[in-house]
């Protein structure tokens, strides 16, 4: 029931983030000499305006498809680590984390491929003329069979980067807070408190390694229409620098801000609403008991995928 509820918590966490994510790929990977955006609101109105609502949920499709097994994957992997490692310490919370963040990179990284790609199809269009992918699935199909399976993986190292602190920070920043707040049982604000846990924890986790998220959007984007700009990561950073200063790795962060939040608050409130209609409301807010560790260790492997 657990790993249920994890993942219908971070299926609602994806419904609600997503548009924001498009938004922030949109901001990421647009020309600086042919910039479509002003900014982060401009984006937003621009969409909804052009391609209608349904623009801010292009490719949607993947997310939804990896969820269940990135939940899995980072479920079993931080538990087994903090079970290894036997204490429940914020170091130990960090390493396992992390652990669960690099592994979940094989699931991770061709999704948020296929989903990068979806998102910039028919940009600035209602309904695209020309549709290169149908769906998800028929993008990663179509990549495959032009590149294989490096094409497959394109932005791997650059997800790896990312994932593995962030994951670790996530993790860390959670139990910190959680640990400071107070989560006790009989707590009449315990939901509210692990909803600012998780949000913050989410924010901290994105404010970390946002300029290697903003370099992987480049290069996963980096293809489309059969044009090749970046050579590498080096080339990547080198280039962006170069016509666009430091500041390019702050692009699309206040979408990213403004969704991390959200998408925690909606992952961990539906957890909690699930696990206490199935255990009942005696049982279900215990998962969140500091006083054990095992348990606070589980609400958090739920929430984490949806989060990043």
């Amino acid at each position: 029931m657990d790993f249920i509820a994890g993942c219908i918590g971070g299926a609602a966490g994806v419904l609600v983030g997503h548009p924001f994510d498009t938004v922030k790929v949109r901001l990421q990977v647009q020309s600086i000499d042919k910039p479509l955006y002003r900014g982060t609101f401009h984006c937003f109105q621009s969409i909804i305006r052009q391609e209608s609502l349904s623009g801010l949920y292009k490719g949607i499709g993947s997310p939804m498809m990896g969820l269940t097994f990135i939940n899995a994957i980072v479920f079993g992997v931080q538990g087994n680590t903090m079970r290894l490692l036997g204490q429940d310490t914020p170091t130990n919370q960090f390493v396992a984390g992390a652990a669960a963040g690099a592994i979940q990179c094989v699931i991770c990284c061709p999704m948020e491929l296929a989903k990068t790609r979806m998102q910039m199809q028919g940009t600035g269009e209602k309904k695209s003329s020309r549709k290169m992918y149908k769906n998800s699935l028929d993008c990663l199909v179509r990549i495959y069979k032009r590149e294989g399976v490096w094409g497959v993986n394109r932005g791997m190292v650059t997800t790896l980067i990312r994932e593995t602190p962030g994951f670790g920070v996530y993790f860390l920043s959670y139990d910190v807070l959680t640990r400071s707040l107070g989560c006790e049982p009989d707590d009449r604000l315990m939901i509210p408190k692990l909803l600012f846990a998780g949000g913050m924890a989410g924010i901290a986790s994105w404010i970390s390694t946002y300029p290697v998220d903003v370099i992987k959007s480049r290069l996963q984007a980096d293809g489309v229409g059969g044009v090749h700009q970046y050579s590498s990561i080096a080339d990547c950073v080198r280039q962006s620098i170069r016509r666009e200063g430091y500041m390019v790795f702050t692009r699309g962060l206040t979408s990213t801000l403004l969704r991390a939040f959200p998408v925690n608050a909606a992952t961990f409130a539906t957890v909690t609403l699930v696990l206490m209609y199935a255990r009942g409301v005696e049982d279900g807010p215990k998962d969140c008991e500091p006083a054990q560790p095992s348990h606070h260790t589980q609400i958090q492997q739920q929430a984490q995928p949806s989060s990043l």
